[in-house]
């Protein structure tokens, strides 16, 4: 048989931390000045710039209520504010290109939503709860060959 040598290594001695060390380990990070997310549906992309402010709400370089007329599409772009209970406390600034009103909106949503969230990561739970956070993935479906649109038929004649 062979003799195995064993060494042992001294044990060496757990280093002090400071306190200082300690207390920035435990304060959590500071919010973010400004916040960019984007946000999409349909054909709409909805590109989010959000920092603490007053509550302004721009889109497109005019305010809320003159981009989106109509109070239902109002309703769905400051939804995420409403469950979070966070309305007049962020400026938000959207750039919204492409699909219809309602797609620009469902985009908006989805976009401070999503800037809500980098903001503050608790209110998960709220916006998860009422499904702001889920990504529509609906598109239309394309036109195919030989039919007037995506399932469309023409007219079937016996004779």
């Amino acid at each position: 048989m062979t003799e195995v040598e064993t060494t042992t290594q001294p044990a060496t001695a757990p280093t002090p931390v400071s306190a200082a060390v300690l207390e920035q380990s435990e304060t959590p990070p500071a919010p973010p000045e400004r916040v960019q997310t984007v946000g999409r549906r349909k054909r709409a992309v909805a590109r989010v710039t959000m920092t603490l402010g007053r509550g302004a709400v721009t889109v497109n370089g005019k305010p809320l209520k003159n981009y989106f007329t109509v109070p239902r599409h109002q309703a769905v772009v400051e939804s995420p504010l409403e469950a979070t209970d966070a309305r007049g406390s962020y400026d938000i600034r959207l750039r919204i290109r492409g699909g219809g009103v309602t797609g620009q909106a469902e985009a908006a949503r989805l976009g401070v939503a999503r800037a809500l969230l980098a903001f503050d990561e608790e209110r998960r739970q709220a916006l998860r709860a009422k499904g702001l956070l889920t990504r529509d993935a609906r598109v239309v479906e394309r036109k195919k060959p030989g039919r007037p649109k995506a399932r469309k038929r023409f007219q079937f004649s016996k004779r």
